[in-house]
């Protein structure tokens, strides 16, 4: 006791470092200025020229990023491994899908209020469900709230009951599974296989209009920056701390004084949130939402983002998400029939050669890892329970 009482807690270091800052604002002027010049000022034939279709790839990576940013919250932070995060994902993408059908109004094949498919299958009347999707402001709300309430609801049960481990991430791809199963079903409501797709319009305006693609895709980067920052501060505050004593050596967090379900399920929700807001400006983006967005490829996809990139550095997994996404992009027109051997071997090769992922292999190479490690404190407690062991020992003094 005598050692924790008297170790002191390393000084806080500033938010993010000037370097940081400079690559934030170059990101920032990136996507909301020099990408909508290169897109709709820049003409057709110009080398600098950029295409629709590379607005559609990149806005839709970024809503991946965003997915793979939530997920180092749970995994990289908490240790908390999830295989079903693409349920979180697609509930957010259905919520806002529900709204852009109700924006075709009579646009449609049917020429009905209600959606094709529902005219298609004789419904009347849209469903229960369906009562706010004509609004656009009940539908942000729903996107946060959905994804959030059922996370919070398995997340409860699961944490309360000490699920750990693998058996918690079968666990997350069982739910994932099953919801799958249900979104198929046509009496659901949800389209069935074919899900929602022929958007037309978003708040009146017509989705397809270089500016409403240049505007969503905007609004898109900028959410993955505010998301990013956001991690950032919630990793250095004392609730991060926590999270990550939580990851090293959750029984001694429980013999410092803490308990460990609030940390995990509020950590749980926010990431399920931010999967969800990622789900929502994908699909006007993709212009289809449909129950194989909750698959649970989808889902472990999103978990080898993370480790391609490196777990537990907020940067890695945004850049996990390009390179493999990118490399997909460009292997499933080149090499088709070898894509899923390439992504085997790329979460393999990972495994075995760079467990600190791509971010860590840099690091390395330039020594970059600075890390402060207590010596005289090392053997006591481990690096992320440390500061915790002080201040619960100097509470109780």
């Amino acid at each position: 006791m005598t050692n924790i009482r008297n170790f002191k807690l390393p000084a806080k270091g500033p938010f993010m470092s000037g370097k940081g800052w400079s690559v934030f604002f170059v990101a920032l002027i990136v996507i909301c200025a020099l990408a909508p010049v290169l897109n709709i000022v820049v003409p057709d034939g110009s080398p600098l020229h950029m295409s629709d279709y590379a607005v559609a790839l990149v806005g839709k990576i970024m809503c991946y990023a965003i997915c793979a940013l939530a997920m180092d919250l749970i995994w990289g932070y908490t240790g908390i491994l999830s295989l079903g995060h693409g349920l979180f994902f697609a509930l957010g993408g259905y919520m806002m899908g529900m709204y852009l059908m109700r924006q075709i109004g009579r646009d449609g094949n049917y020429k009905s209020d209600l959606p094709d498919f529902m005219v298609f299958l004789d419904w009347k009347e849209l469903p229960w469900h369906w009562t706010f999707s004509g609004s656009f402001i009940a539908t942000l709300i729903l996107v946060v709230l959905v994804p959030g309430l059922i996370a919070l609801v398995f997340g409860f049960f699961a944490f309360r009951s000490r699920i750990k481990g693998v058996y918690f991430s079968i666990i997350t791809q069982a739910l994932t599974f099953a919801a799958l199963l249900l979104f198929f079903r046509n009496e659901t409501g949800f389209g069935g296989n074919n899900g929602f797709t022929d958007f037309k319009r978003i708040l009146g305006i017509p989705i397809a209009t270089q500016e409403m693609r240049m505007t969503i895709f905007g609004l898109t980067g900028v959410t993955l920056l505010v998301f990013f920052l956001f991690s950032k501060w919630l990793i250095g505050s004392k609730f991060g701390r926590v999270l990550q004593a939580i990851r090293d050596a959750e029984t001694r967090v429980m013999f410092s004084g803490y308990n460990p379900l609030p940390y995990k399920l509020t950590i749980w929700v926010i990431s399920a949130i931010m999967c969800g807001v990622a789900g929502a400006l994908y699909v006007p983006q993709v212009g289809i939402i449909n129950p194989g967005e909750m698959s649970t490829a989808n889902s472990i996809e999103i978990a080898i983002w993370v480790a391609v990139g490196g777990r537990a550095t907020l940067i890695g997994p945004i850049l996990g998400a390009f390179i493999v996404n990118g490399a997909k992009s460009w292997l499933t027109v080149a090499y088709p029939e070898y894509w899923l051997y390439f992504l085997g071997a790329i979460f393999i090769a990972v495994t075995l050669f760079l467990p600190d992922g791509i971010v860590g292999l840099v690091k390395k190479l330039l020594n970059r890892d600075h890390s402060p490690t207590p010596a005289r404190f090392e053997a006591v407690e481990p690096s992320a329970m440390a500061p915790l062991a002080a201040e619960a020992g100097g509470a109780r003094a």
